[in-house]
């Protein structure tokens, strides 16, 4: 129990240190946000109506009491209002980040179902032609950058083909078949390269689980190979596998940008990225607050399930 809570005090420690430096990055970032909201057709706002709403955001008041409020918001799950177009930051986060959610699951869904079959394959026979073949197709689809893959899908399956929508988003509650056609390229895109990353993993730790005694044990009693192969050696394989993929799915939370502009996908990436272009704070530091919690909240339960079948983790 004493692991258990130190691993979440620390998992609070280091959002409150990502909430800190976001925020004395934005503070220190050249440029009056409320000037640039106000400018219109290339015309410096008048002082007066740039001090007025200044005073209204609480711009003006001194960095300490602007720090202290902004962490008791968040405590208070309270991400702010937009400069921009004064909607709540947390409702829009959370209308589209569902919309990402759902991209990244149906990426890493498909990105498993690829890439644990493939690597098991390949460490079976790693000198064998599928291993060959394999390896060179994962590192090929691995140093592909994102907008290439859905650049090359879109002008293969929309535009030659004209078999998929080349973008688009649509609700699911308006026309769930629709909405899924539509979700068919984006999470292909993603999951192209995580599923050689997954291939990549699996591989290494099945080639290094395959020769251990305990496999070799249960051969020698005459075990069916697939109970071996399945029970015994995938199932001690996949730890590393496990973590590798909680954190690259961290990681997509906020890297889906290229993939959400090139289909036009509605997710929460776009919002970060209008609300930097715009030096719409609050909504960037939202963004980036939630990105962070779902990343060390996956770090977290990585890491416990690590304490959970392994008694040295928690030492």
């Amino acid at each position: 129990m004493g692991w258990f809570i130190r691993r979440i005090a620390q998992s609070v420690v280091m959002l409150w240190v990502v909430v800190s430096l976001v925020f004395l990055s934005i503070n220190f970032v050249p440029g009056d946000p409320v000037e640039l909201l106000l400018a219109q057709d290339g015309a410096s706002p008048d002082p007066a109506t740039v001090e007025m709403v200044r005073d209204q955001l609480g711009l003006n008041r001194p960095l300490y009491e602007q720090y202290i409020q902004k962490i008791a918001d968040i405590v208070h799950f309270n991400l702010g209002t937009s400069i921009v177009d004064e909607s709540s930051v947390g409702a829009e986060i959370a209308r589209r980040l569902p919309r990402t959610l759902e991209l990244i699951a149906a990426a890493g869904l498909l990105s498993l179902l690829i890439g644990i079959p493939t690597g098991v394959l390949a460490a079976l026979r790693p000198k064998g032609l599928f291993g060959r073949i394999a390896t060179l197709v994962a590192g090929t689809a691995q140093s592909v950058p994102v907008f290439i893959l859905g650049s090359l899908l879109v002008i293969a399956f929309a535009q030659l083909l004209g078999w998929l929508p080349a973008g688009g988003f649509v609700p699911f509650e308006r026309d769930p078949g629709k909405h899924l056609i539509l979700l068919i390229m984006p999470a292909t895109t993603i999951a192209i390269g995580l599923s050689a990353i997954v291939f990549r993993i699996t591989r290494a730790s099945m080639l290094d689980v395959l020769p251990l005694d305990f496999v070799r044990t249960a051969r020698a009693k005459g075990v069916p190979a697939r109970r071996v192969l399945v029970r015994h050696a995938l199932r001690n394989a996949l730890m590393p596998v496990i973590t590798v993929f909680a954190l690259q799915l961290g990681g997509l939370l906020a890297g889906t940008v290229l993939v959400e502009t090139v289909f036009n996908w509605p997710g929460l990436s776009g919002m970060l990225v209008a609300g930097v272009n715009s030096r719409d704070y609050p909504v960037v530091t939202g963004v980036i607050v939630v990105v962070a919690a779902f990343y060390i909240g996956l770090n977290l339960l990585v890491d416990i399930i690590y304490g959970l079948t392994d008694p040295r983790v928690r030492k």
